[in-house]
């Protein structure tokens, strides 16, 4: 269900060389998706989520992980993604995901845990929806 459509006011899709979007991620340990709000109103981006096993995403891995879920809301969005709330449990691995993010050219807004974003967020996708929110809120202003 769209809950929202994001165009300019007269009526145009946004441009691919519009100000960049921030978005929510959530990576918990067997899945990842990313999430969009406007209006307070947030959505899970279509095909943006996908079982992945956090053991297995190291390096690299964790870069194609968020460049792939970059593309799809670049895709989705017709416009850059430039930055990002990221909602996990990995606790230890935060440097990880730092560089990760950096390389995948994601600038991260905030880390938090999945349990605080999912209080912001609601339905079975609450964690992602809440970090959208949040990112909503601390996006950079331009």
């Amino acid at each position: 269900m769209k809950l929202f459509q994001i165009e300019e006011p007269e009526g145009t899709p946004l441009s691919a060389d519009g100000p960049g979007a921030s978005v929510g991620i959530e990576i918990a340990a067997e899945s990842a998706a990313v999430a969009v709000a406007l209006g307070g109103n947030a959505e899970i981006l279509p095909g943006a989520d996908g079982a992945r096993r956090l053991a297995r995403i190291q390096g690299q891995g964790l870069v194609e992980l968020l460049l792939g879920l970059r593309a799809r809301a670049e895709k989705q969005l017709a416009r850059p993604v430039t930055h990002a709330v990221i909602a996990t449990d990995t606790g230890k691995a935060e440097a990880a995901l730092e560089d990760a993010a950096d390389a995948a050219g994601i600038s991260i807004l905030r880390l938090v845990k999945r349990a605080d974003a999912a209080a912001r967020g609601d339905g079975p996708d609450a964690s992602a929806l809440g970090a959208a929110k949040l990112a909503e809120d601390l996006a950079p202003q331009g």
